[in-house]
């Protein structure tokens, strides 16, 4: 008997506990279930709010959370996109209008230059920058481009993306043909003006916009002068460029399975204005193999910008292009002449 009522109470024990946590387990479940739909109101506004579909608010798991995370991020790219593409599509309104304090109103596309040689040629035009594609050469002819102060200061991170262009007609180059050849992928609009716009800065990866280029100058007097364009740009409100490669002699021959021409040499022009006044520059920039190499016989790289700096009337006379065109003729030439930095 005394055993029995032990046993007994060992059991009223067992079943005391088991209606507490029943209890409190019950406060928990229902606590639980209050938070999951108040979760489902707002991830239902948040839906309407946003137009990003999730499965429902039970589905909690990591899963989900990158999963929504990551269309987080898409749509709000595409909104940066959308800004910057408003802001692109703003520029011809602003160059008509010429709505700056003592600038002078600008033709549209003013930095789309004129072909005056006869060359294979598709013009492609992105958010940021439009080119001449030359599926002979696997280059471009030139690229063109207007930055703005607001463009200058974009903060998007670099990708690093390389990509063959889904718009040119014709072979072009890849990957592999930059693969240890000693030559790196220049960019003509470099990934550094194009900030401003997710969709801009991975369309400035293509290949259309590429180059092989020398790494002393593709990481120094090359860059050095895309950083002072930005600069300048943010002092003087905006500027237009229009750069791309020299094939003179082409020493260097060929560049991987696509037969990439390899520039002789490379070319900037840059057109703003100062105090009111159009003001004008022109580069060029050997393009020598790397140092070691047997066919190194230019100057080396890493000079100061202004004894790569020209008129733009000589960038004219060797690449055959005519730059600016839509300025008044004695606006034109009075800029085609000048030789100085901003």
């Amino acid at each position: 008997m005394k055993k029995f009522r032990k046993v007994l109470y060992t059991v009223l024990t067992i079943v005391a506990a088991a209606i507490y946590f029943a209890e409190e387990l019950g406060e928990i479940f229902s606590q639980v279930e209050k938070e999951k739909q108040e979760v489902a109101q707002i991830v239902s506004k948040w839906q309407e709010e946003t137009g990003v579909k999730v499965k429902d608010a039970a589905d909690a798991s990591k899963k989900a959370v990158k999963e929504v995370a990551a269309k987080a991020e898409k749509v709000a790219g595409k909104q940066k996109d959308e800004a910057g593409e408003k802001e692109a599509s703003g520029n011809t309104a602003r160059k008509s209008t010429g709505s700056a304090a003592g600038k002078q109103n600008a033709p549209a596309r003013l930095e789309i230059p004129r072909m005056q040689k006869d060359a294979p040629s598709q013009i492609l035009e992105y958010t940021g920058h439009t080119l001449s594609y030359n599926s002979k050469t696997r280059l471009p002819n030139w690229v063109a481009y207007e930055l703005t102060r607001r463009e200058a200061q974009g903060d998007n991170p670099r990708k690093d993306k390389f990509a063959r262009d889904p718009k040119a007609n014709g072979p072009q180059g890849d990957k592999e043909d930059y693969r240890n050849s000693g030559w790196d992928r220049g960019h003509m609009a470099p990934a550094g003006d194009m900030k401003w716009s997710t969709r801009a800065m991975d369309e400035s990866y293509y290949f259309t916009n590429i180059c092989p280029q020398n790494h002393e100058l593709n990481t120094g007097d090359w860059k050095e002068l895309e950083e002072k364009c930005r600069n300048w740009a943010e002092k003087l409100g905006s500027i237009h460029i229009v750069c791309g490669p020299i094939i003179t002699d082409n020493t260097h021959g060929t560049l991987g399975a696509n037969k990439i021409v390899i520039p002789d040499k490379f070319f900037k022009v840059l057109l703003t204005q100062k105090d009111g006044k159009w003001q004008g520059a022109g580069f060029i920039f050997h393009n020598p193999p790397k140092r070691n190499s047997r066919l190194s016989t230019k100057p080396p790289v890493n000079r100061p910008l202004e004894e790569y700096l020209v008129t733009i009337d000589e960038v004219e006379a060797i690449t055959g292009l005519d730059f600016f065109h839509k300025l008044p003729d004695s606006v034109e030439k009075e800029v085609e002449q000048q030789k100085s930095l901003f």
